[in-house]
């Protein structure tokens, strides 16, 4: 996926035909924010498990994430903690 996000980063992107997007209640602001994972140490090699951090952005007045930037894989544990 970071590969993904990479390449969409890259492209040539006229702003003027984009859409944006909005809390429920009429928000255009989010703020950046991380979910913390914690990684096993015989997953990564080391001594002690590890934290790899993943950035979602989120609506700074209500603390709910944007569904979009979460990793397909997590979005079902996170539902509850989400806007569309």
């Amino acid at each position: 996926m970071a590969k993904q996000q990479q390449q969409q980063m890259n492209m040539n992107v006229d702003v003027k035909n984009t859409t944006s997007i909005e809390t429920p209640d009429g928000g255009v602001i989010f703020q950046q924010g991380v979910l913390l994972r914690k990684v096993s140490k015989f997953v990564v090699g080391a001594e002690e498990d590890a934290i790899m951090p993943i950035p979602v952005f989120f609506d700074p007045t209500t603390g709910k994430i944007l569904t979009s930037t979460i990793p397909v894989e997590l979005r079902d544990e996170y539902k509850d903690h989400t806007i569309a």
